[in-house]
């Protein structure tokens, strides 16, 4: 008899149907499904595959006494009651490593969409407008690039920024060791130092508005962020006030505060880039992602260490 799994985010058909090789599935990517349910089945739910900004709370855990096993499908756990899990001996695993290289991919696009403002320029084409009405863009290359988190993806979006001629600088909470980049011991000095900021750190309650309008304040106006993280990482109204001062060069964001809705406060600011948090996002990725997950339950259910626990 197959295991019992609830699906707490959005997964295409193609991959339900890999999923349900391995499991009998209960399909709840929205709230109302979510609820009802665990209250219908949560007393025989022993797996759960859920995102990091759909989580998992304790109460949830709780309502589920077979659970065994919490997968989230990317990288991020930030929503999953953790502690709790391991509290009562479920394994915690994700998908580290399956989508690095399209987020940071997505993070150099974000980089020169906003540095070479592309959206602009394409309206203005559109408009028929010539080059020589329109006012020139600084060059990508040749500049600085701070990269807040030097994790897996951070060091792959180094790795391309270095493609570019940047010289690359990081700030984590302690140095990397194997590291060749300048460290820098606060987000603040590191966003002195930079031209273009990249947010890269994990999200939760520790990194909530590490920039910050100081940090801002400090990368100035001929500065860029660009953030592929969590949009709990970077205070919104002080990147607004920023960008309306034209204290700051532009943004990209694929991440904000108020999602799933998009960042309002942001729509009539000069040079910002949106993206629908799909920086993830690609069919390789996310084909890697449910292979890496139905890899962490085979073994997990085998009597094996899973390839990326969490906690």
């Amino acid at each position: 008899m197959k295991p019992l799994l609830l699906v707490l985010s959005h997964v295409s058909t193609e991959h339900l149907s890999w999923i349900a090789e391995q499991y009998e599935v209960r399909y709840a990517p929205d709230s109302a499904s979510r609820t009802a349910q665990i209250k219908e089945a949560g007393a025989s739910v022993r797996a759960v595959l859920t995102i990091g900004s759909a989580g998992l709370t304790a109460a949830e855990i709780d309502a589920m006494p077979a659970l065994e096993l919490v997968c989230a499908l990317g990288a991020g756990y930030e929503n999953i009651a953790v502690a709790h899990a391991r509290a009562r001996g479920i394994t915690v695993a994700n998908g580290a490593g399956t989508n690095d290289s399209c987020v940071a991919d997505h993070a150099m696009a974000l980089l020169l969409a906003s540095v070479r403002a592309i959206p602009l320029l394409d309206q203005a084409t559109r408009a028929g407008k010539w080059r020589t009405a329109l006012p020139l863009r600084p060059n990508v290359s040749g500049k600085r690039l701070g990269i807040l988190g030097l994790g897996t993806i951070g060091r792959r979006i180094a790795q391309r920024g270095l493609g570019f001629d940047l010289e690359v600088g990081y700030h984590n909470r302690t140095p990397r060791g194997d590291a060749p980049f300048r460290y820098f011991d606060t987000p603040g000095a590191l966003a002195e130092w930079a031209d273009y900021l990249v947010i890269a750190t994990p999200g939760g309650s520790g990194t909530r508005h590490l920039v910050d309008a100081g940090v801002l304040a400090r990368l100035g106006p001929g500065g860029f962020v660009v953030n592929i993280a969590r949009g709990s990482v970077l205070d919104t109204a002080a990147l607004a006030d920023a960008l309306r001062a034209g204290k700051l060069g532009g943004a990209g964001l694929d991440v904000y505060e108020t999602e799933p809705e998009p960042p309002a406060e942001l729509f009539d600011c000069p040079n910002v880039v949106l993206t629908p948090h799909m920086a993830g996002w690609s069919p390789q990725a996310i084909a890697a992602s449910v292979r890496q997950f139905l890899e962490n339950s085979r073994l997990h259910f085998a009597g094996e260490p899973v390839l990326t626990p969490v906690g």
